[in-house]
């Protein structure tokens, strides 16, 4: 058997196996997929039918994020951890054909006063389009830091790394009852004001600094923690994913370990909109994923939230759900899924292109990827017999 064979048989039938780079002519969205075991591209023609991808990079690595800069579209970030080197970044500026180590990758100062090190390098965010070469990482433990030279050479935002409310807002070092562990993910930047930014712990809410980092504040009133004995804590909650809308930044949403959210601020109280989805479904996931033109349509793929959590869809029957009304109601959309499935899909793997119709791409933890051309009205795998799946990301180029 051919090499080429061999490789389209490990995917799909009719997924086109590449080199390094891709063809001229698949002009359409390009997904970058971050796995258990490595990295792979994706990309499609401008029809989002016909699909090729690359060899894997970094085969056998963990890597849990990978972006392209939108303000470049040249840069790419990954986040990687690697047997040889531990957690670290890599920085691509040829779409992932070559790549090159940070020279100083995100790490806790010297001497740290809680004894931390980085384990994870988690999740990544570009900054405000004012600040080109700007980008902030969340880790594990949770520290966040900041590059001002494209991933380069990584710093600690001390404003929140050296906060002192940090040990009780991080509950340190008591941080490993989630499955993952600790993680600081969903660092979002206001699009109106670069100092104006948010993240998500994992095990202890979502904060707000007003200020680039300089100081912080918990934003978690109405978010229940159901597994606390005060299920109504100032923070302690334990979001997976949240999200700030594009177009109207006053508006973000979140999955959570405890429900689907919505806020609009200036309130600073979150409403459970997951109340409104089908009891025997529950509001409990891990993705949340926004309309870029509609604030009010928004994505979630439930997960069992029983007592087990067996992260799998609820009852083996995967589906992805949609409200167009802010939350009020939700719909099924499972056209093209299987009729049993058991697996579920992590916080950074799924992601929409900003085509008309919207196209959306979700990775799940059995290895596949599934897109829909129609904004989740149909759904076909485009990849199968992947690594575990940990991040998909939509790259314009």
């Amino acid at each position: 058997m051919t090499a080429s064979a061999h490789d389209t048989h490990l995917t799909r039938p009719d997924l086109e196996p590449v080199g390094d780079r891709m063809p001229d002519d698949l002009d359409g969205p390009v997904l970058l997929v971050g796995t258990r075991k490595g990295a792979f591209v994706m990309a499609a023609d401008a029809a989002r039918d016909r699909w090729a991808i690359t060899p894997p990079r970094f085969l056998g690595h963990i890597v849990q994020h990978l972006v392209l800069d939108p303000r470049d579209r040249t840069t790419m970030v990954m986040a990687c951890k690697t047997g040889h080197l531990g957690p670290t970044v890599f920085r691509s500026t040829d779409l992932g054909v070559t790549w090159t180590e940070a020279s100083r990758p995100p790490a806790f100062v010297a001497g740290d006063a809680h004894g931390r090190a980085v384990r994870t390098v988690f999740w990544l965010t570009p900054a405000h389009t004012d600040q080109p070469g700007v980008w902030y990482a969340g880790t594990s433990p949770q520290g966040l830091f900041r590059s001002d030279d494209g991933g380069d050479t990584w710093s600690p935002v001390s404003g929140w790394n050296d906060h002192p409310m940090w040990g009780e807002w991080a509950e340190w070092p008591d941080t490993e009852g989630t499955p993952d562990g600790s993680l600081l993910h969903s660092v979002m930047v206001d699009p109106r004001d670069p100092a104006h930014l948010y993240v998500g712990l994992s095990g202890g809410g979502v904060f707000e600094s007003t200020d680039g980092g300089v100081d912080w504040r918990p934003m978690n009133a109405g978010c229940t923690v159901d597994f606390l004995p005060d299920p109504n804590p100032e923070w302690g909650q334990d979001p997976h994913c949240v999200r700030m809308h594009p177009t109207n930044p006053d508006r973000l949403y979140q999955q959570s370990h405890c429900g689907i959210y919505r806020i609009d601020r200036p309130s600073e109280r979150w409403e459970r909109i997951g109340a409104n989805m089908p009891a025997e479904v529950g509001d409990i996931g891990f993705p949340i994923e926004l309309h870029p033109r509609d604030p009010d349509t928004a994505w979630v793929f439930p997960m069992d939230g029983t007592e087990v959590w067996p992260r799998t869809s609820p009852d083996g029957r995967p589906a992805a759900y949609v409200t167009h009304d802010a939350g009020a109601t939700w719909h099924r959309q499972d056209n093209g899924f299987p009729a049993r499935g058991w697996f579920t899909v992590k916080r950074q793997a799924m992601c929409s292109d900003g085509g008309s119709p919207l196209g959306l791409y979700l990775g799940t933890t059995s290895g596949e990827i599934w897109a829909s051309a129609d904004e989740g009205q149909t759904w076909r795998c485009i990849a199968a017999h992947l690594p575990e799946v940990y991040s998909v990301e939509v790259a314009h180029r």
